[in-house]
């Protein structure tokens, strides 16, 4: 950690706690943050206001390992995105576990970066604002280790860059985005609009060509052997920019993919990359993993088709409390659609807390979300009572995560150990 990002996360750490972040104990109002999570409170017992969220301290940990040892044991670099969590103190944490650096989507996200001292950043989209390329610039400018890598996807993309990037020291760094196929969300969609593209960049004195890259989730009806057939043109499409020279003068060529659904054929197929004149940064970008989830990913995850490479697991629970039982086949608790994400799944009842003791919701189901109530469906065999604290299992972390700006960080016994600060 370098001495500037131990300082920005210090500031955080000084932070004074109030109003501005729900769930936490009322009277913590006043304290700072380090304050706060030196106290130890218990998220169950410690005067939590529901609903709250809770990221499992344990489960975090073993996601963050278990990806760092997929990527060595792949001989992959590793970008997580960073738009997930929105979290520096969790960009920190993966990088001390081998992230090369985070990735990002638009320049916002890179001002939080790197105003917690990221040094690495890849910019998964084409930048075409005039004021966010010249504070870029800036920055490289005023700092030689910060390492920028952007998206390009057309011509007059990289027209507008170079018209904003005039006068500027140090280049910016650009990848051609190969598009997933006819569509698909953004990119180039054939090879020889990739060419037009890297011609193109190849006038400039602002920008320079330092590989290809693109985001296999977005294959239309995708399925291994789709993503597998596109994943093999982004590489073949390197190859050809090689063979054309078009990577002369550099350190290395980046060839960069990977979401949260198919890494492990970007595994696969980058393992194929044939050699090159320069060294390859096979860069994954997958994000997601850093608290996986009950829904979406839960199903979605490479590690359901190999197994054998281990198993994430879903570190978020939003407890919520019963505040109306109007009949037998229903209940509400206190947390909707400001606290939890719904844009892929609705959440799901998991455990039943009272007196202390915890159970299985049995019985139990989200049928719907207000504003600020989920809607539950109960069965007969539900034990269910005004009071009892509900715990939720989420779909999507990335409308988890920015739906709270300070989440306590609790052990399984609910010993809360830490807060991350999240920043939308």
């Amino acid at each position: 950690m370098t001495a500037d990002t131990a300082q920005s996360l210090a500031r955080l750490a000084a932070e004074r706690v109030d109003h501005r972040f729900k769930g936490l104990p009322p009277d913590a109002d006043g304290l700072t943050v380090a304050e706060l999570a030196g106290q130890r409170r218990n998220l169950f017992t410690g005067g939590f206001a529901t609903p709250v969220l809770a990221l499992s301290a344990e489960r975090l940990e073993h996601n963050l390992k278990l990806m760092e040892t997929y990527a060595a044991r792949h001989g992959l670099a590793f970008a997580p995105h960073g738009k997930t969590s929105m979290a520096p103190q969790l960009f920190q944490r993966q990088i001390e576990h081998g992230a090369w650096g985070i990735t990002l989507a638009v320049p916002h996200q890179v001002r939080v970066a790197r105003a917690f001292g990221t040094r690495r950043v890849f910019l998964a989209n084409e930048l075409v604002d005039a004021a966010a390329l010249r504070w870029i610039a800036a920055e490289l400018d005023a700092d030689p280790d910060f390492e920028l890598v952007c998206y390009v996807d057309s011509v007059r993309g990289v027209e507008l860059m170079d018209a904003a990037l005039r006068g500027v020291t140090r280049p910016v760094d650009v990848v051609v985005e190969l598009a997933a196929g006819e569509g698909a969300r953004t990119g180039v969609r054939t090879e020889a609009e990739c060419a037009a593209v890297a011609d193109a960049v190849a006038g400039t004195r602002t920008l320079r060509l330092v590989g290809v890259a693109g985001y296999e989730g977005e294959v239309p009806k995708a399925d291994t052997e789709r993503v597998t057939a596109w994943l093999r043109r982004l590489v073949a499409l390197a190859a050809d920019f090689d063979k054309a020279g078009r990577f002369t003068g550099l350190d290395e060529i980046v060839v960069s993919a990977g979401g949260s659904a198919w890494f492990d054929a970007v595994a696969e197929v980058f393992a194929e990359i044939p050699e090159l004149s320069l060294p390859v940064l096979k860069l994954l970008r997958s994000g997601a993993y850093v608290s996986h989830d009950d829904g979406h990913y839960r199903k979605l995850t490479p590690f359901n088709r190999v197994p054998e490479e281990g198993a994430l697991e879903p570190a978020f629970r939003l407890w919520t409390q019963v505040v109306s039982r109007p009949s037998a086949e229903q209940a509400f608790v206190n947390a909707g659609k400001r606290d939890a994400a719904y844009d892929l799944d609705l959440p799901f009842a998991q455990v039943i807390r009272r007196d202390g003791a915890e159970r299985p919701a049995t019985g139990v189901s989200v049928t719907a979300l207000s504003d600020q109530h989920a809607w539950l469906a109960t069965t007969p065999e539900a034990d269910l009572e005004v009071g009892d604290w509900v715990g939720l299992g989420l779909s999507h972390p990335c409308t988890s995560f920015d739906k709270w700006q300070l989440i306590p960080v609790a052990e399984a016994d609910g010993t809360v150990v830490d807060y991350v600060r999240t920043f939308f």
